[in-house]
């Protein structure tokens, strides 16, 4: 099954991360040799850039006074285990819609110093959200659930003054906007977005979080180096990392960071990831074998579109036919079982692509 050439997208890349990578971004690679690659991260060179990275964060988000950029080794799903040791301090409620949110309650319950968490759930296409409870210090959920394509809104719970705000922003950040002063400690990777590879955590911290942080530290309770959220903050604000960071994907996330702030910021970056979303979805909706798979409209990603599809249109072979002219990354969280498609639409997808991806779908399922 041949697709014509004149349907097909110029970037076929559409994964839900890591994501595409824009040719800029690779050519600072390259104009970072030898400057800063294969040198240390302990001097001017590397620490310029992670200074940088955490500067251009604080100006894409119009971060508050007091609030700061922290960074370590590691993706997000070290800051779930970092978070059990280093920032909840007795009871925390968590929402769990999807398999990360899931993972990081599961973290939090296997913790022995920790007080059994709260958990609310959903059914995978749905979401849950935390409610006001005695006794819990953290609140806790995702803010893009990247296996389903489900967004939840991101806000204080209300009354729940003392209690920390501890978002997973992994992917919605860069093209989800977001209020900074509602969260506490709003945590990603930036294989997303970002358009980087992994091997780092970023999170942007309230003086509540950091004060937080460095009273558990200091309270004598076990704390794996590793995991240390005390030494982040230290190493963060000296612009370094505990051990050496992943240098190309600073470089990357630079790069990136430079383009979104070039372009009209978060604002920008999320217009274009919604023009993405919604050809996506109002393609499935004309379709007869096809449907968004999270019911509310008002809960499905912008960055991340999960589609069903009905029994007798294979989601394998659309994939197989697709990735033979170079349309990839388009198949479903392996866990969900589903006859589905995701397709990912960070800031950095082009909306034309896009519509020539459906184009193609269309193209494939006439004529399997």
């Amino acid at each position: 099954m041949t697709i014509p050439d004149h349907l097909l997208p110029q970037d076929g890349r559409f994964g839900s991360g890591p994501s595409k990578v824009r040719a800029a971004q690779v050519q600072a690679i390259v104009d970072a040799n030898p400057g800063v690659l294969g040198t240390s991260h302990r001097q001017a060179p590397v620490r310029g850039l992670v200074r940088d990275v955490r500067r251009m964060l604080s100006e894409l988000y119009r971060l508050p006074d007091g609030y700061e950029v922290l960074l370590s080794n590691g993706g997000s799903t070290f800051v779930w285990d970092a978070a059990a040791f280093g920032l909840i301090s007795a009871k925390a409620q968590l929402a769990a819609f999807g398999e990360f949110g899931a993972k990081f309650a599961a973290s939090v319950a296997a913790a022995p110093h920790l007080a059994e968490p709260t958990v609310h759930r959903a059914v995978p296409g749905s979401i849950a959200l935390p409610v006001l409870e005695d006794g819990v210090d953290t609140y806790a959920w995702p803010h893009n659930e990247t296996s389903t394509g489900a967004t939840a809104p991101v806000r204080r719970v209300a009354a729940a003054d003392d209690a920390l705000i501890v978002i997973d922003g992994t992917s919605a950040a860069g093209a989800i906007e977001v209020d900074p002063t509602q969260v506490d400690f709003y945590y990603f990777a930036p294989q997303k977005s970002f358009a980087s590879d992994g091997g780092l955590w970023f999170a942007l911290t309230s003086p509540a979080a950091v004060e937080r942080i460095e009273r558990i530290a200091a309270s004598g309770r076990y704390i794996p180096p590793s995991l240390s959220l005390a030494d982040a903050v230290t190493n963060s604000r000296a612009e370094q990392t505990l051990n050496t960071p992943a240098i190309t994907t600073l470089i990357m996330m630079r790069a990136q960071l430079e383009w979104m702030l070039s372009q009209g910021g978060l604002a920008a970056m999320a217009d274009r990831s919604r023009a993405s979303s919604a050809a996506i979805y109002g393609w499935a909706e004309a379709r007869d074998f096809a449907s968004p798979f999270v019911a509310d409209p008002a809960h499905r990603s912008p960055v991340v579109a999960t589609i069903d599809l009905v029994d007798d249109v294979d989601s394998n072979e659309v994939q197989a036919v697709l990735r033979a002219h170079g349309i990839v990354d388009v198949f479903p969280y392996r866990k969900l079982g589903r006859n589905q498609l995701r397709i990912g639409v960070f800031p950095a997808v082009e909306t034309d692509d896009v519509e020539a991806l459906l184009a193609c779908i269309d193209w494939v399922v006439e004529h399997r």
